[in-house]
Formats: structure tokens, sequence, C-alpha cells
């Protein structure tokens, strides 16, 4: 699985309707932070290998209602204890 994070800005007032439209309906979805900063939410999700990140993005997250930005990180291995 390939992780990716995803920050968001948000419209005014929807940084928690975003977040539970994320959790509720987005199967690719691993956790969803609020953050403070530029944006609002910070996301992680894992998707399969042969998946298309640009479409995942911009027909999946773009979409959601109250999401006015987007920004993406493709992430390459991860770091850990053990």
């Amino acid at each position: 699985m390939q992780a990716i994070f995803v920050q968001f800005k948000c419209r005014p007032g929807r940084a928690y309707a975003v977040a539970d439209a994320l959790v509720e309906g987005v199967e690719e979805i691993s956790e969803v932070y609020s953050t403070s900063g530029q944006y609002d939410l910070l996301a992680k999700f894992y998707l399969a290998p042969d998946r298309d990140i640009g479409h995942f993005v911009t027909e999946r997250l773009q979409t959601l209602d109250g999401v006015s930005d987007t920004f993406t990180t493709v992430a390459f291995k991860a770091f850990g204890r053990g």
C-alpha cells in the first residue's frame, strides 16, 4: 500500500463536516487531524500501488462539500522504532 498525506483548506465553518465526510465516506482513510496554520485538516490515506493518486485526490477528495483547496504529499518510506 502507498501512503499519501493530504492537507485540506475548508470553507469557513466546514472543517468538522469535511472531517466527518472523510471518515464516513472514504474507505482509504487512515486518520484525520484538525490542524493550525494554512490548512484546516491533515489526513493520511493508504492506496493500492496501482491506484492513480491524481484521480483519487481530484475526484474523491477535492469534490467533497466544504473543501476549497488541497495539498498532497506522497510518502516514500515509513521509519519507526523497532
